[in-house]
């Protein structure tokens, strides 16, 4: 039985790096899929954004259901079908049969993602939770850059189905091992009144909870339009080959993924301010703010080495905003609201945001007749893409209302101002 706080942790953040790992790797391998699929731009981005149609649409079912049931056994069920998902993607031989495999990739990881962080809201003190947060999400970052470094090594090596089946297994052992977990005793739930609060809709009565996920729906919008698209833009408009393209970029992600959210987790904690939830989201703020005008002047870069090094200071700014945006998501609401409060908020962001921008992009790029070619110009991708750097500038926008407005917390929270 795994019972150290710590290495609960560990495993939960280690998981986490595989389940973005599984996740990315369909982006690094995207321009091979769409020759051997025969996919336009369009269908493209929706093979990117498919898994997000069971993430989305199955998270407030997780959430319902891990308020009231054992969390670890729900974890290692989901961990078990997105694994087993990636492999059966590399078998795919059409663009719906692509869409059912990453369909279910998303399914598995709903659970994982939606009740994993209130695990370690438990097991975390009020001293270090942006910390523990911040190593858990800091696997965003690394996962999502290993899958563009392992999937462009392997397709480079092997082909991109077998990138697939390669992937897919680790997540299948991991699952056993979460069985081990002792899994810590949740907040306790209030009776009477509260406890007849009527859920997902008591989370529509908290302007600051719908504020701060507006924010949140906005940046994943131009996260996942950049993530998607960038090795593409590197390979068509900038004339890398695709596994340089993948290299550099997951590269990158990696570097600037450890400092930001690193970097996000250590200020958040040390900002002075009575409120933490206040504090939490003028940081998310400030980095969307910082990054907007920044992403803009990577896609006007002439040069590889310029759109890289913009674009790493742009995730660099944005990874910051990780920890913070999820503490605030999970204390502008009562404790007991936590797992549906991080449901709905996965449903938001994806439903609104990165399952939207990769194929809205693509089909901008394919209305205005691109060519899926090394050097063809990119010209529609880099229009489409200048969506992404507006869409920041409205986070910071909703982010900065939500630090302006009060957080009550009526039930078992301390205080609205305890992160």
């Amino acid at each position: 039985m795994i019972q150290s706080r710590l290495a609960i942790l560990l495993l939960l953040t280690g998981l986490n790096l595989v389940n973005y790992l599984d996740r990315y790797l369909v982006m690094a391998v995207s321009p091979r899929i769409q020759v051997a699929l025969k996919l336009d731009d369009a269908q493209l981005g929706w093979v990117g954004s498919a898994f997000m149609l069971g993430y989305f649409l199955t998270s407030p079912i997780f959430g319902w259901l891990g308020d009231r049931y054992p969390r670890k056994a729900l974890i290692a069920g989901g961990i078990a079908i997105w694994s087993a998902a990636t492999a059966l993607s590399g078998l795919a031989d059409s663009f719906e049969t692509m869409i059912l495999a990453r369909v279910a990739v998303g399914v598995g990881e709903a659970s994982y993602a939606t009740l994993s962080p209130t695990i370690i809201d438990d097991i975390s003190t009020p001293a270090n939770k942006n910390r523990w947060i911040a190593i858990f999400y800091v696997a965003i970052p690394v996962g999502s850059a290993l899958g563009f470094l392992l999937g462009g090594a392997l397709e480079h090596a092997f082909g991109w189905r077998y990138a697939f089946f390669i992937a897919g297994g680790p997540g299948l052992v991991l699952a056993l091992i979460t069985l081990l977990i002792r899994e810590p005793a949740a907040a306790p739930r209030p009776t009477g009144v509260a406890a007849k609060a009527h859920g997902y809709r008591e989370l529509l009565k908290r302007p600051a909870y719908m504020a701060t996920v507006a924010g949140y729906i906005a940046q994943t919008f131009a996260l996942g339009g950049f993530t998607f698209w960038a090795a593409s833009f590197l390979y068509r408009k900038l004339c890398l080959e695709l596994h340089v393209a993948d290299f550099y970029f997951g590269l990158i992600t990696v570097v600037t993924g450890l400092g930001g959210t690193a970097l996000g987790g250590f200020i958040a904690d040390r900002w002075p301010g009575a409120d933490r939830t206040r504090v939490a989201l003028r940081i998310c703020a400030w980095s969307s703010l910082a990054g907007a005008p920044i992403a803009l002047v990577a896609l006007l870069l002439p040069s590889a080495t310029g759109f890289l090094v913009a674009l790493g200071v742009t995730e660099m700014v944005i990874f910051a905003s990780i920890a913070p945006t999820n503490v605030a998501v999970m204390r502008t609401v009562p404790t007991r609201l936590r797992a549906r409060a991080m449901a709905a908020s996965i449903f938001a962001i994806h439903l609104l945001g990165d399952l939207i921008s990769p194929p809205l992009i693509g089909q901008v790029s394919a209305s205005l007749g691109d060519s899926p070619e090394a050097c063809s110009g990119a010209r529609g991708l880099q229009t489409g893409m200048y969506l992404l750097p507006a869409a920041l500038a409205i986070s910071a926008f909703f982010w900065w209302r939500a630090s302006s407005r009060p957080v009550e917390v009526d039930d078992d929270v301390p205080s609205a101002t305890t992160v």
